[in-house]
């Protein structure tokens, strides 16, 4: 019982630290001017729904083997919208007819707010 009690104590007080001590995320993680202006919430059920999250991870991390990294910095709206309408590689493209532009903004709106890495944030480095 005590050893719980220490523990939620040790926990409420690094959750405290974290927010304390953990950076702001840079400029580039608000929306970028000229963006379509999207809801992240919409945009993480689509990003679901459409498939994203099969090559580039739930967390639009990406991957060597399946897909690039998207978030949490992604490239400016515009090359976004560009590279998902007429991509290069194996990617399959997603035009307006399959993917409408608000529901772009809204999976942009997405990527933009995942987290940054584990390894940026100062309290989870070794």
């Amino acid at each position: 019982m005590k050893l719980t009690i220490v523990v939620a104590c040790i926990v409420a007080a690094t959750a405290g630290l974290a927010t304390a001590q953990t950076p702001q995320r840079p400029a580039a993680a608000a929306p970028q001017a000229g963006a379509a202006q999207g809801n992240a919430e919409t945009g993480k059920k689509l990003f679901v729904s459409d498939g994203c999250y099969q090559c580039h991870g739930y967390e639009a991390q990406g991957s060597s083997a399946t897909g690039p990294r998207l978030g949490p910095r992604p490239i400016a709206f515009a090359a976004f919208s560009r590279y998902v309408r007429q991509p290069t590689g194996q990617m399959p493209p997603y035009t307006a007819k399959v993917v409408s532009d608000a529901d772009l903004a809204n999976i942009y709106a997405y990527v933009q707010s995942r987290p940054e890495p584990a390894k940026d944030i100062p309290l989870l480095k070794p």
